[in-house]
This record gives C-alpha cells, structure tokens and sequence, in this order.
C-alpha cells in the first residue's frame, strides 16, 4: 500500500532517506513529508532518488507543517505511517490510525522512534576520565540534538565530587560557535523557538532549591555572530536530587547530573523506568555483573556500556525504544523491512500472521 514518511529535522537525510527506502524495497508507494525546517535538504534528496530511478509514481514529496503531516496520516487510503519526532505527534498520529481502525477495521502500520529522557549511570569503579568524556560528547554532541543524546548523568556518590570536578574542566574547553569553523564544539540549535524552551528550563532549574547549576560553556569569540543574533544555547549541566523535577526530555545541550547511593541502585533504575521513556541508556562500571543487572532491569530500547550513548550503527545496534519512545521494530534491525509486508491470502495459508498482528496492537498501546 501507500506509506507516508515523516522524518525530522535532526537527521535531515540519514532518517529521511532510510524511512523512504526501506517501504520502497517492501513493494510500498511512498508520500514523504520531512520537517518543515529541513524541506531543502530533503528536495535534493528526493531529486537524487528520482535520478537513481525512483518512479514519481512510486515517491510523492510534500513538504509544510504539521497540518500537511496530520491532514495524511488521517487519510483512509494508507497503509501506515513511518515516523521519527516527538512523542506528541506519535501519539497523535497513533489515535488517527486507531480512529482510521474503527472506521475500516484495519489497523495502519505504525512505526515511531521519538524522544528520550535518557540516562547514563555510573558507579565508583568507573574510570572517572573516560566517563566525563562519554558524557560530555553524549550530552553536548550535535548540541545536544540527537534522540539518544545523555540528559541524566546519575553518578555514585562516593565519585560524584571528582567527576563533576572533571566535568567542568571539560565543559570548560568546548568551544561553542559557527559549526563551519572545524574547531567548533558546539554549534546553535535548530531554530529560535528551541531556543527559548531551552533557556526557560534552564532559568526554571536556576530559580528552584531543587537544582543548582553546575556549569554553564561561554560563547566563542571567534563565532562569526553574536550570541543574540544566533540560537546558541550554551551547554550548560545542572545537578538535581530527583529525576521528577527535571519535567521530561529537554531537546538541546543541557545536562542533568543526579547523586546516588550505592545501596539504592535498583531505586534509581525504577525511576528511570518510571518515567516512562525507554531509548537508550549508558553504563559506566568496571564490574560485569552491575552492568548485566542494570541491562537486565532498565526498560530501553539500546543499551551502552563503557562507551557514549550515541551514534548506532545500522545492523550492528539496531536503533529504537520502547513506551513513550517509540513503538514497531528497531530501524537497522532484522524485522525492519519485513513489517512494512504483508502476506496474501495465499501464503497466509502457509504462514502465520496473527503473531505481527497482535505485536503492532500491543505496542501502539503503549504511545497512548
């Protein structure tokens, strides 16, 4: 049937393209509608298929806001939808394929990877070094701007004095400016109105008893604007004592750094699960079996230990979560290409369908 893309601005050819492909190679038409603030990049990427022998007849490009992406997935003639963003969107994008359901009695494919409010822990047999610079180029990497990016660095007390000592040091060297310059660190996000959410987050952390700022990078002076003129926002950590307060996921360089204790690990990973996200998480430890009891526990999608929390490779770390980050197969992953078929009445007699079925009702279930 038809697939409609939806790709996000944060990956604005990588995601986009392996959206369109993947239900291309499975035997779908695609409507492709990128985010409103990447339309060029994903025009030229669209022009490139089409060269390479794409159909227009197969690949619709549409570009607009959310009303474009909204006014598709309601249509009743899709097969389902493929989406990368916010998990507001997926979810209302998961109540117009579950009303589309009640209408026709068939449930539209969904497959959504969204955001995380992901955690990195680290107990006291860490190598302090290596855990800052992890932490560091997961929280701040892309401004802080990828889905997997560390926003909580939960830290055993016993090491949190030395590694946030380090973590300053660190923050301290990150030259933020003009992403054209090869010595940036840093560049803006993606547009004012991040911006602002950002920074009135920050002022919120600032002005309660509950968090303290920690550090805060200043602004390059070799970037060829001025602060005011850009959408930088300074990387900036703020220590909190409880995962509650930070109030979500906040999509920019900000980092949060909690203290816990030794005994209360499994107390920390229930909150982590508890907030409801499950995209990836960061290990820290040089004792195997803390690691594998942590795996075992934490609701995630990826998993990383003793390495940063970003940047899967396709067909090696299949991407994806689970809960209020995401839903359907991992992309780079085994099921991937498979889930966007579907068997005819012919080979249905031969094989058994019921099990993909019941997993797409199940997993859109949990977006709601």
């Amino acid at each position: 049937g038809t697939f409609v893309c939806i790709s996000p601005w944060n990956f604005p050819l990588a995601i986009y393209t392996g959206q369109i492909v993947a239900a291309l190679a499975a035997g779908n038409t695609v409507v492709a509608k990128p985010a409103e603030q990447t339309s060029l990049i994903a025009h030229f990427g669209a022009q490139l298929m089409y060269q390479a022998g794409v159909p227009f007849e197969a690949l619709q490009f549409v570009v607009g806001a959310g009303e474009v992406g909204g006014a598709l997935t309601a249509s009743d003639q899709i097969a389902g939808v493929i989406f990368t963003g916010s998990t507001q969107t997926a979810q209302r994008i998961n109540q117009s394929l579950n009303n589309h359901a009640q209408t026709s009695g068939e449930l539209p494919i969904l497959i959504a990877e969204t955001g995380g409010q992901n955690a990195m822990i680290v107990d006291s047999t860490a190598l302090p070094e290596q855990v800052v610079t992890d932490a560091v180029l997961s929280a701040f990497g892309s401004a802080g701007q990828r889905c997997s990016a560390c926003r909580i660095l939960c830290v055993q007390e016993d090491v949190a004095d030395g590694i946030i000592e380090l973590l300053q040091g660190h923050m301290a060297e990150l030259v933020v400016g003009n992403p054209t310059y090869v010595s940036t660190d840093v560049g803006p996000v993606i547009d004012s109105d991040a911006k602002k959410g950002l920074e009135a987050h920050i002022e919120r952390m600032q002005s309660e008893a509950t968090a303290t700022i920690l550090g805060q990078t200043p602004m390059s002076a070799s970037s060829v604007v001025s602060e005011d003129e850009a959408t930088f926002v300074l990387p900036t950590a703020i220590e909190v004592n409880s995962i509650d307060v930070i109030g979500g996921e906040h999509f920019g360089p900000i980092l949060h750094v909690l203290r816990y204790k030794a005994r209360d690990l499994d107390k920390l990973i229930d909150a982590i699960n508890g907030t409801g996200f499950g995209l990836t998480l960061g290990i820290h430890s040089r004792i195997e079996n803390i690691a594998e009891h942590i795996e075992r526990r934490v609701v995630v999608g990826n998993t990383y230990v003793n390495r940063n929390q970003i940047g899967a490779v396709v067909n090696v770390q299949p991407f994806g979560g689970t809960g209020l980050s995401g839903t359907g197969p991992k992309a780079g992953g085994p099921h991937y290409v498979a889930r966007l078929m579907k068997l005819s009445a012919e080979q249905g007699a031969v094989g058994n369908t019921t099990h993909s079925t019941n997993t797409q009702s199940t997993t859109q279930t949990q977006l709601a």
